[in-house]
């Protein structure tokens, strides 16, 4: 009985590449943000690999920049407790500015979250990558949002303690030089951090909230209050440090050699570039001390000297008149100086309540720019000009130290006393 000799079975020559994704394979992959184009997406290294890259400052190759650019796009994507944080934070926030604790602001700046998000919105700026621009910048946005309406929410609670003197709330709705340092260090070392490592960057993200939600729940307690000295500064603050923060982590990124993969893609980050430089210098007041420079230039510019040169022609003489009659006096006539009097000037000296510490020296009555800070007991010179705000404030014009600008006339204490010729401003 002879059995069918057994057939070989035909080798199975097709490379793994050509076997096609099945259901299970496709699941087993990362998922991408929505909206973000890597650079080659079917490279995948370990993670030895990636963290070698990223101590260096340029990926050796572009399979390993694109691992490192799927990893850190996975890390930026909003979270729904990225939202969660950003409400409570700004719920304690307002709590502490309208009870005036600095333990509590120090405790909402630690319950914020992880400012994650706002990497990948510079990431995406920085690479040129739109969609992913769009999607970060939508999360920034609800989570400040959140932080703002907190502070509304508590403002409005505010009334039932009416006055409150908020003093924490309006130093933080100004622009200081420390916060504005503050605010770059913190923006460049969570850059460097995000990228170069996986730990989170919790210090340079709590660093960066400091600078960003603090004023912008100034801003939202002051609208929430009516207080028209906090509502709109605290969030011109958070504008002015917004585009810095976005400026510098840009040329941080710039100086680790992050770039658009595609020509096109440099148009991002040329055009926020410029809008972050035109930001600063229009919110900070720059662009008007570079004005009144130019201003101040032109009008000292010297005035041309005519020189009048002698004419040759000789000069006809009038002959006298032979009736006029001229008898020379013996004695000199002097002439007579009339003295122009001048108004005797009146004093005053500055006493704001005790909560405050000073009053601000403003440009113009009501909304102006604060020129400085006078503290309580310094002695200014009154002007007879008093304007009426339109909230119905009285508002006095005074000089001080060669800087005149107007206060409240709530602050002001008549006096007889005059500064010594040798005044020199209180520290």
């Amino acid at each position: 009985m002879s059995f069918p000799e057994e057939q070989p079975k035909p080798e199975d020559t097709s490379s793994p590449e050509e076997i096609p994704p099945t259901e299970e394979t496709v699941l087993e992959e990362d998922i991408l943000p929505e909206g973000f184009t890597p650079l080659d997406r079917n490279s995948r290294l370990p993670r030895a690999r990636r963290r070698r890259a990223r101590r260096m400052l340029v990926p050796p190759s572009a399979g390993e920049r694109a691992a490192l650019m799927d990893s850190l796009a996975r890390r930026a994507s909003p979270s729904f407790e990225f939202f969660l944080f950003a409400f409570f934070g700004g719920i304690i926030l307002g709590g502490a500015y309208l009870l005036d604790s600095p333990a509590l602001l120090l405790l909402g700046i630690l319950v914020a979250p992880l400012l994650t998000p706002w990497v990948g919105l510079t990431l995406a700026i920085q690479t040129g990558s739109w969609r992913f621009f769009f999607l970060t910048l939508a999360s920034l946005l609800v989570a400040s949002l959140l932080v703002f309406f907190s502070g509304v929410l508590a403002g409005w609670a505010g009334h039932l303690w009416l006055p409150l003197p908020l003093f924490h709330a309006n130093i933080h709705s100004h622009l200081w030089w420390p916060d504005l340092f503050l605010v770059m260090l913190g923006a460049v070392l969570l850059t460097i951090s995000f990228t170069r490592s996986e730990n989170k960057p919790i210090l340079p993200s709590i660093m960066l909230a400091y600078g960003l939600f603090l004023p912008l729940s100034a801003g939202g307690v002051g609208m929430g209050i009516g207080d028209a000295r906090i509502w709109p500064y605290g969030v011109l603050v958070f504008l002015v440090h917004l585009a810095l923060a976005m400026l510098v982590s840009g040329i941080a990124l710039a100086a680790m050699h992050f770039k658009p993969a595609k020509k096109g893609g440099y148009l991002l980050p040329i055009m926020l570039g410029l809008l972050s430089l035109a930001a600063l210098f229009y919110f900070t007041g720059l662009i008007d001390v570079v004005r009144d420079k130019i201003i101040a230039t032109r009008r000292s510019a010297p005035t041309p000297t005519i020189l009048v040169l002698p004419s040759m022609t000789p000069i006809a003489t009038r002959p006298p008149d032979p009736t006029s009659t001229f008898t020379p006096s013996s004695t000199p006539q002097q002439p007579t100086i009339t003295p122009t009097p001048h108004p005797t000037p009146s004093y005053a000296i500055i006493t704001a309540p005790p909560d405050y510490l000073g009053a601000n020296l403003r440009s113009e009555p009501g909304g102006g720019t604060v020129l400085t800070v006078l503290n309580n007991g310094i002695i200014v010179q009154v002007l007879p000009e008093i304007q009426t705000a339109a909230d119905g404030t009285n508002w006095v014009h005074v000089v001080w130290n060669n800087l005149d600008g107007w206060v409240l006339s709530t602050v002001l204490t008549a006096t007889t006393q005059t500064p010594p010729p040798t005044f020199k401003p209180t520290p």
